[in-house]
């Protein structure tokens, strides 16, 4: 297992108050040599579906023959899941080594009391990127902010290209007090770099207030361009779109993806390459399913996945399975809800995990008459005080296993946070390395 000391151990250490600090992020990047010498990047913000918009336009970048190094957020199991190239994680030994050289030049940079703020991990994964990238002679980046824009190290690297995805009241009081406001601190990790941003159809305040902010950004000489995953021959075509309401997140990255190849003067898109590598993605935990181990088949390292992205069974059916998906509000519910009875016919048991910051009672409402067990995490900025239906089970996420899952019934649906995914995704063992190719 990586060492994650030289990710973590500034904000570990910060005091109460202190905010994240870019100036010193941008110091950090200096002394690595990355403020100028890096590969192209292509920028993804957005509300929701940021990680599938980013792992699609890799794969798309693949097919056309770009070495390409993916930064991404947050993990699944393996913190070194974070940073990977042509979909294949780095390896516990190469994140070791791109830490211990961060923490190098963490260590020559001045106090943090001097800088006034820390180094986010967020923010150094993105150098472990840019880093490794170099290191690999990647033909170029594709990195997920966090949750910001503007305030995220992503402005500090300076996209080329920006897939801008849906833009919803998320992180509100803290991103902007109105969606405009939020959509303009998206659209603001734009810059002198940028040459192009796509993004998905907003409503018209969104739109308005991304144009007016990508204008104050890049001096008015970049314009968005949208991609309608409704239009006709819009790529990638239906069947090679991501499951669910991830389809459209697909679409903007194959577009974005495209748009990095016209910047590149590289020649466009292959459907043939294009469509041979989409059809290996796979997303887990989005709408993924898996096979729940036995408890002594359990831990084995390839995992127990049953389908692909797409959620369609090979093979023998399992006598347990879970689908596992990352929905967070009422329409991500239904849709979760919806794809697993297409796939099973019936819906045993749902797990979810949602802090009182989502969605809760609409999730509630979507739900209706299930059986439902509500799962709470440990992790102590979020909390699980939102009042919910008497006849609904409780749990801690500590208590996640094969068994308990077996325990709920032969189909189990679980939705919630990326952080509680990942902990099924580890409980049945998922193959979670190689995401395409």
């Amino acid at each position: 297992m990586p060492s994650l000391d030289p990710f973590f151990t500034e904000w570990a250490r910060r005091r109460p108050g202190r905010a994240r600090s870019l100036e010193r992020a941008a110091a950090l990047a200096r002394a690595l040599g990355l403020d100028d010498d890096r590969a192209p990047v292509l920028g993804v913000v957005g509300s929701k579906g940021k990680g599938t918009t980013a792992t699609t336009a890799a794969a798309a970048l693949a097919s056309a023959g770009l070495r390409t190094v993916l930064v991404t957020g947050p993990s699944f199991r393996s913190y070194r899941e974070r940073v990977r190239v042509d979909g294949m994680s780095v390896t516990d030994t190469e994140l070791d080594a791109l830490g211990a050289r961060i923490d190098a030049a963490r260590r020559g940079l001045p106090p943090v009391e001097e800088s006034g703020g820390y180094l986010a991990p967020s923010g150094l994964f993105l150098v472990a990127g840019l880093l490794h990238a170099r290191d690999v002679e990647a033909d170029v980046c594709v990195l997920e902010a966090g949750m910001g824009g503007h305030r995220d190290e992503l402005r500090l690297v300076g996209p080329e290209v920006v897939a801008l995805g849906s833009v919803f009241a998320e992180h509100v009081g803290v991103l902007g007090d109105t969606v405009e406001e939020i959509a303009r601190e998206k659209a603001r990790v734009a810059g002198e770099r940028t040459r192009a941003l796509v993004r998905l159809p907003q409503t018209a305040g969104v739109a308005a207030e991304v144009d007016a902010a990508l204008a104050e950004a890049t001096g008015g000489r970049v314009r968005a361009e949208v991609v309608d995953p409704g239009r006709p021959g819009v790529e990638p075509p239906p069947a090679l779109r991501p499951p669910g309401l991830s389809a459209a997140s697909g679409v903007l990255g194959t577009a974005a993806a495209a748009r990095m190849l016209d910047h590149l003067g590289r020649p466009p898109l292959d459907r043939e390459r294009l469509y041979a590598v989409l059809g290996t993605l796979r997303l887990p935990g989005r709408l993924s399913h898996h096979a729940v181990p036995t408890e002594d088949a359990s831990g084995g390292g390839d995992g127990g996945a049953t389908g692909d992205a797409g959620g369609e069974s090979t093979g023998a059916v399992p006598d347990a399975e879970v689908l596992v998906d990352s929905a967070i509000d009422r329409a991500g519910v239904s849709a979760a809800l919806a794809h697993a009875r297409g796939l099973w016919g019936r819906v045993d048991h749902v797990l979810l995990c949602l802090p009182d910051h989502k969605d809760v009672s609409g999730a509630v409402e979507a739900l209706g008459d299930l059986p439902v067990t509500a799962v709470r995490l440990p992790e102590a900025h979020l909390r699980f005080e939102h009042a919910l239906p008497d006849h609904w089970g409780r749990m801690d996420a500590d208590g996640l296993s094969p068994a308990a899952l077996r325990a709920l019934g032969t189909r189990v649906l679980a939705l919630g946070t990326v952080y509680f995914t990942g902990r099924v995704l580890e409980a049945v063992d998922a193959p979670t390395d190689r995401l395409f190719g």
